[in-house]
């Protein structure tokens, strides 16, 4: 989900025999290695939960250590971050390959939280929050009880963008400046709003408005909260 794989045979970046072999190309360095030379190496987390001010603390339900690449670590080769697998190494992250594309239902919602256990960069876990939110809606009919965990899973999204913006952005700077288009969010303040629930729904596109979106959502809901405060005022007075 989100990512394509990039798979290469693990004899083609063999190890450095020891460290103090000089680095020559087509060693495969340790990301300590890689940081201490300066390397600007991806970003990447051994779950969602230990991304700075993330405010979400684990997945429920599930055992972190039964997962089989819970503790999978990636080596740097070549200014890339590979995983290795049973077939040799990839570019592509636990968290990324875990949620099969034809996963639905329940077994979508098991299969994203555990994903949220794996190892993975800030924007792995964005697509496995958004590729969620988009398939429970699609699938709502026959999955009905997917719409709570729908709304679950798009608040986890807009805290993830909050806590690591990177999430949503391919810059490359600190501080990014151009975010994605984000659909996990604007279905929330959707479904907010089809509730009645506007208070809440405007709180969440103002947060969203904070990536350049949603400001159409906030200037609708605003409207739409002022003209019921009107005709409350006005009920009242008469």
């Amino acid at each position: 989900m989100g990512r394509t794989q990039r798979v290469t045979g693990a004899r083609g970046f063999p190890d450095r025999p020891n460290h103090s072999t000089p680095v020559r190309v087509g060693w495969r360095w340790t990301l300590r290695e890689w940081d201490e030379a300066g390397g600007n190496m991806a970003k990447w987390f051994e779950r969602m939960a230990a991304i700075p001010g993330v405010r979400f603390t684990g997945s429920p339900g599930v055992a972190r250590e039964a997962l089989a690449e819970a503790h999978v670590r990636p080596q740097m080769s070549y200014a890339s971050l590979m995983w290795p697998t049973a077939e040799g190494s990839t570019s592509a992250t636990p968290a990324s390959r875990h949620v099969p594309v034809e996963a639905s239902g329940a077994d979508l919602v098991t299969r994203v939280w555990e994903a949220l256990e794996l190892p993975g960069e800030a924007m792995d876990y964005h697509f496995v929050l958004q590729g969620a939110v988009d398939r429970l809606w699609s699938g709502r009919r026959s999955y009905p009880d997917g719409l709570e965990l729908l709304e679950v899973f798009a608040v986890l999204d807009l805290k993830l963008m909050e806590a690591a913006p990177q999430a949503v952005s391919f810059d490359t700077g600190p501080v990014p400046a151009s975010f994605v288009h984000v659909t996990s969010v604007p279905r929330l303040v959707m479904l907010l709003e089809r509730e009645g629930a506007f208070t809440e729904a405007l709180e969440v596109a103002g947060r969203l408005a904070r990536f350049g979106q949603g400001q159409d959502a906030v200037a609708r809901l605003s409207e739409k909260m002022g003209a019921l405060a009107a005709e409350v005022t006005v009920g009242g007075a008469a």
